[in-house]
């Protein structure tokens, strides 16, 4: 080697720059990514300054940067053009529908990337038939006129050309002898099935290459004649101008974990969990042998599908505010930032993590660096933090009656960031079927250091590595990084013999393309290594898992043990080869490390003797002694608590921890003994009562992550139309995750009767599937599977049975389960038994064991049988796995905390949600509605508050009686709706239990639509009454126009395909905001299929889904837009739809005008066109076109008298 090698972390605060010399010797530098008044660009500056009066050449710069990241976050790209097949204008708009928080009625989401949309006339089929050549020419005029106004970048997205990519090159082409100078085409970008993530890849390319393409000339024409390359988002390095936006979005996160994987084996470890703690946010990632990538990812609200790390990133960084709501503390989302930064930053800002750092000791301000303050010299401000945390316990104190002093404050918070940080950990690790006990924590990052041991304790890890130079491995692995070339390619080719040769074609092909980038880069080729890998997944599923590709018998093989250790079941059924990825990887020659070892001394030869400092520990203030990490000979153990520093970096060695210096430079901390921990109180503590709302919510996300990866059907695997939940003996809903709204109130409903029913006899291996709406369900195609959660310790009674401590509950909509339409969705039954196959406390599992048979002859010998009984059978063995997952849970939790403190916090979170509602009814005034439905049923009522009480009773009297139709609605509808409606009341965040129904007096007449009586039909009620209940609350209270008000149910079928979706309207405005375009609402959020996947699996043909424009309802703010969607069928099916607002419009409020009505016809081949009614059922052909335009939202406000000002509207629609 004879020149300097600069490796360069380019992040959104500080620059980091680890100098490789001439002589082989490492220098680090950092300095503020932005300071305009001393230099242009970090990066060159820091060069520049480490450089010195050094003759010497310079060989590489290699760096991450956050420039496209930050382009991204700030939206501030290249203005860009989307080109689309027609019909999809506002597919990437729409996506897949859902909304990002299920109980915000300010409904907000992601601002676009383009800023124009023009849709190309062709049409290819998923089978490549060529259905409409693209008009090249009727496409020329808009493609010109964006680029005379300027317009630089252009996306090109086309259907099913991940596999036939003809024309959006021949788009492309266009788009070159016009002068666009970024062209983006999705078969490049990503070429993979999925339009949406697909279309957004592309579109995130070209918005961001531009800006990328400019940094790269600024830095190389600073830096003339020096090789520049960057770090890639999938972890490895490539030149300058191979460097694409696609592959930029986590450039400089990606040198962290490279950093970290090759120090940790060098350090001899080879399962690590990587844990990146900076001041906004903490990123974990999990190593074990091999780099994990992920394909799909959702970064800034957008959709991305290219290959990146896998990192998980939680908000608990040492910016994160610390907030008290009244009863609880709570850690983030929001963060100080640099500035003003934390209280101790000295520039007005709020108590945050660091403060807590600081407040304990933890973080010493004279072993700071003291760069705060007006002049930027001062110190962190310590005794500032004192009197803030004085002053916030004394709050707590005045509050709640807690009079813990103020360290026991700051401790509160630690515990609350480390548990935040802990279950993102999981979620990467346990969630994944990895044992996180048998791992080593890797920190680094300013922050990672003093949380290490906390961290670890809290995940039962035992093992902490703090590699040299941790507050800048993100620079120093970018030195560690290999040159690498990705290529990936769809193929949905069938795992067999008769294959292969067509895969391996494909990946030939790919080799080549990878192999050919390297070589161009001048990466020799004997340096060059492949692998090529195979994404697989069962036929009919959407879960894929990576192998090597090999031979057919290995690759399934392997994917059968993959799939055995990630979900603990395997499957009956074929696999496919959904896609190839090829990875061609320039060696680095490893630098030499040797370096990095501490050879600071006295000047006799022994060890710098340690500091005595205060460090709060074990509930009091003790002297701990402060080493310098430098000054720490190999071999030397320090047992904590202690305190080591370091240049970037504090590292807390926590009570029962040891720590000590390798030979290579490694500081390695282990657990030494278990310290005795005060016994938890039963009593409320407002930082246990945070820690379990989040531990409870994680139960159920856990939950939810099974049954979404085992799950068969495509409407729970992907529409995500299924909910998991934690209930209490009594069958009360302890917590859910964010799924379904509909379901989360009222599955207490099926719990509560299995309990009823059932009783004593549950034995341990039990579980009970419920559909019946007569006996604690809502409608036939949503089964919920319930698993009792039994003491593991025997009874002390020996005649008593086991203790029942929990109920675990799983809902999935089964887009099958019988009835006398396909989809058991009928829009005309008039029966229960009409609707499909009954689950009346039906026992699933006994002893353990699946009652297969049992359960199949049930689905199938009901009077309307089950179309699809074995998807059936496979949901109900998700769901059950799921549930498991829920009982394992259970029992770790009170084995960590203990039964006692368990069951009082179930208590406790409950009484907390109890409260909120409480402070939104002192809010509340009394209030009546009459809402009309379109069959001309009215749904009646009253709203009044007892103010003394601090409650509100909700009397539903005068509603009409049950209906002859299928829209009655079982009680648990109702409740399920006003749990919902007075959640989104409260301004908090709070977790959805049944203590928000405990302030609440829910009246329901016998005998009306909304409690009927058996045997009437009740498929609709669930989804289309419910949505009316939460329109008659609203307008009751006057809180906001409706949002749509029907879930617009459609489904369709034959005897060998099945399938259902809901259609999203417009959300209705309110006081201060206006409504959104096409998204879900109030009682649904579940996902639409991706348009290739509908057309890949179905006989259909989608031609058009898009926004209604001017269907919202005017107003001061104006109502969202509904949708217009566009089905042709390739086979004879049956149609049903369920639907409302087809006759009576959504309402708008205080002045603001209603949103358009909806509608649904059938456009026939033969020219006829035959009007739908809101629930109807039709017969179609081959080529028959179903429509269906979903309802505008109302407006809120009285509109502009000024005709040229129609309101405000979401912004959103600027880009059409």
């Amino acid at each position: 080697m004879t020149g300097w090698q600069f490796w360069v972390d380019r992040g959104g605060t500080f620059t980091d720059i680890v100098a490789r010399r001439p002589d082989g010797r490492l220098l680090t530098h950092k300095l503020l990514s932005d300071s305009p008044a001393r230099y242009s660009d970090a990066a060159v500056e820091g060069v520049r300054t480490l450089l010195g009066g050094s003759g010497d050449p310079v060989d590489t710069v290699r760096m991450g940067t956050t420039v496209a990241t930050n382009a991204l976050l700030e939206r501030k790209g290249e203005r860009t053009l989307l080109v689309i097949t027609r019909g999809f204008r506002d597919a990437l708009r729409i996506a897949y529908q859902n909304r990002p928080s299920i109980f915000a009625r300010r409904i907000e989401l992601p601002e676009l990337l383009y800023e124009r949309v023009v849709e190309v006339d062709e049409r290819m089929t998923a089978d490549g038939t060529v259905l409409l050549a693209p008009d090249l020419d009727a496409l020329a005029v808009p493609l010109q006129e964006a680029y005379d106004d300027g317009i630089q970048a252009v996306a090109v997205v086309c259907m099913h050309s991940h596999l036939h990519p003809a024309h959006e090159q021949a788009v492309g082409e266009l788009a070159t002898r016009i002068g666009f100078p970024q062209i983006s085409l999705s078969s490049e970008a990503s070429p993979l099935m999925k339009l949406v993530p697909r279309g957004d890849t592309a579109v995130v390319d070209a918005y961001l290459s531009p800006v990328l393409r400019r940094y790269v000339r600024h830095v190389a024409d600073a830096l003339e004649g020096v090789r520049l390359m960057f770090m890639q988002s999938n972890g490895g390095l490539t030149e300058a101008g191979q460097f694409r936006g696609k592959d930029a979005i986590l450039s400089g996160p990606a040198g962290g974990i490279v950093g970290m994987a090759r120090m940790s084996q060098l350090a001899g470890f080879d399962r690590v969990i990587g844990f990146d703690m900076g001041g906004t946010s903490t990123d974990v990632s999990h190593f074990a042998g091999e780099y994990e990538r992920v394909f799909d990812s959702r970064i800034a609200g957008v959709r991305l599908r290219a290959p990146m790390l896998d990192i998980h990133t939680v908000a608990a960084g040492g910016g994160s505010v610390l907030h008290f709501d009244g009863s609880r503390y709570r850690v983030g989302p929001d963060s100080a930032g640099a500035d003003p930064g934390p209280a101790c930053y000295r520039g007005g800002g709020p108590l945050a993590v660091t403060d807590a750092n600081v407040m304990l000791g933890r973080i010493q301000p004279a072993h700071f660096p003291k760069v705060f303050g007006a002049n930027g010299d001062e110190p962190l401000d310590d005794a500032l933090v004192r009197d803030r945390f004085t002053a916030l316990a004394r709050e707590i104190r005045e509050k709640t009656g807690d009079d813990r002093t103020p360290e026991q404050v700051a401790e509160g918070y630690l515990q609350i960031a480390v548990a935040n940080i802990a279950s993102a950990v999981k979620r990467i690790s346990v969630q994944k079927g990895h044992d996180v006990t048998r791992y080593a924590l890797t920190t680094f990052g300013g922050a990672g250091g003093q949380h290490a041991c906390l961290v670890a304790d809290s995940l039962g890890i035992r093992t902490v590595l703090v590699p040299p130079m941790a507050g800048v491995l993100s620079a120093l692995g970018i030195g560690l990084a290999d040159t690498t070339a990705m290529r990936e390619q769809s193929v949905e080719a069938p795992l067999e013999p008769a294959s292969m040769p067509g895969v391996l074609k494909t990946a030939e092909d790919l080799e080549a393309a990878a192999r050919a980038e390297l070589l161009a880069e001048d990466v020799p080729e004997e340096h060059i290594e492949i692998t090529r890998r195979a994404q697989l997944r069962y036929d009919g599923t959407d879960t894929t898992l990576t192998v090597e590709l090999t031979e057919p018998r290995t690759m399934r093989h392997a994917f059968e043990e993959r799939h055995r250790a990630t979900y603990s079941f395997t499957l009956d059924r074929p696999i496919v080869v959904e896609a190839l990825s090829v990875e061609a990887t320039g060696i680095t020659e490893p630098p030499d490390l040797s370096a990095l070892a501490p050879d600071e001394a006295t000047a006799d030869g022994s060890p710098a003797a340690p500091h005595s400092v205060r460090l709060h520990t074990g509930g009091a203030w003790r002297d701990a002694p402060l080493h310098r990490r430098e000054a720490l000979p190999p071999g030397d153990t320090v047992t904590g608590p202690a305190i080591i520093t370091e240049a970037g970096a504090t590292t807390v060695v926590d009570d029962g921890w040891r720590a000590a210096a390798t030979d290579d430079g490694h500081l390695v901390m282990e657990r030494a003994a278990i310290t005795e921990s005060s016994e938890l109180d039963t009593k409320v503590d407002p930082v246990l009562l945070e820690v379990f709302n989040n531990l409870f919510m994680s139960i159920a996300e856990q939950m939810g992550a099974r049954l979404e990866s085992t799950a068969q059907s495509v409407n729970i695997k992907e529409r995500l139309d299924f909910s998991c939940a934690l209930f209490d003996p009594d069958g009360n809903l302890v917590a859910n995750a964010p799924h379904i709204p509909v379901h989360l109130g009222s599955m207490g409903t099926s719990v509560k009767e299995v309990i009823r029913r059932p009783g004593s006899r549950m034995r341990p291996g039990d579980t009970y599937a419920v559909n019946d709406p007569y006996h604690g369900g809502t409608h036939l195609p949503d089964v919920t599977v319930i698993t009792p959660v039994f003491d593991s310790a025997p009874p002390t009674d020996t005649e008593s049975d086991t203790e029942i401590l929990f109920y675990v509950a799983s809902r999935g909509h089964h887009a099958e389960i019988g009835g006398i339409a396909p989809g058991s969705m009928p829009a005309n039954s008039r029966t229960i038994e009409e609707e499909g196959v009954l689950f009346d406390n039906w026992l699933l599992a006994e002893n353990g064991r699946f009652r297969e048979a049992e359960t199949l002859r049930l689905l199938t010998e009901a009077p309307y049988p089950s179309r699809n009984p074995k998807t059936n059978l496979a949901d109900l063995r998700a769901q059950i796995a799921a549930n498991q997952k829920g009982v394992d849970e259970v029992g770790r939790m009170i084995e960590d905390f203990g039964l006692d403190v368990v069951q009082a916090y179930m208590r406790h979170v409950q009484d907390n949600a109890e409260e909120a509602v409480r402070r939104v009814i002192d809010a509340l005034d009394d209030g009546d509605y009459a809402y009309e439905t379109d069959s001309g049923a009215v749904i009646r009522v009253s709203v009044r508050v007892d103010r003394e009480n601090r409650a509100a009773t909700i009397d539903f009297t005068g509603t009409s009686a049950q209906l002859p139709t299928n829209f009655n609605a079982p009680f648990a509808v109702v409740n399920a709706a006003v749990l919902y409606v007075f959640r989104t009341l409260v301004a908090d965040d709070i977790p959805l239990n049944d203590g928000c129904l405990r302030p609440l007096d829910i009246v329901v007449p016998p005998g009306s639509l909304l409690s009927p009586e058996p045997p009437a039909a009740v498929v609709a009620g669930n989804v289309e009454t419910s949505q009316a209940i939460t329109g008659a609350l609203y307008a009751a209270l006057g809180v906001q126009a409706e949002g749509s008000g029907t879930m617009n149910n459609v489904t369709f079928g034959n005897e060998r395909h099945q399938y259902y979706e809901t259609i999203a309207s417009g959300s209705g405005a309110g006081d201060g905001f206006p409504g959104a375009p096409v998204v879900q609402t109030h009682m649904t959020n579940s996902r639409l299929t991706d348009p290739e996947v509908l057309e890949w699996r179905l006989p259909v043909r989608l031609e058009e889904f898009a926004v209604r424009r001017g269907s919202g309802g005017a107003g001061r703010w104006r109502g969202g837009d509904g949708a217009v969607r566009r089905i042709r069928f390739l086979e004879p099916m049956t149609v049903s739809t369920l639907s409302q607002h087809r006759r009576v419009p959504p309402y708008g409020m205080a002045g603001g005008e209603p949103g358009a009505l909806g509608a649904n016809r059938v456009e026939h081949v033969d020219g006829t066109v035959s009007e739908l009614g809101g629930s109807d059922s039709a017969d179609v052909v081959t080529g028959d076109v179903l429509v269906i335009e979903t309802p505008g939202g109302g407006g809120y406000g009285s509109p502009s008298p000024d005709p040229h000002q129609a309101g405000e509207e979401i912004d959103d629609l600027r880009a059409f």
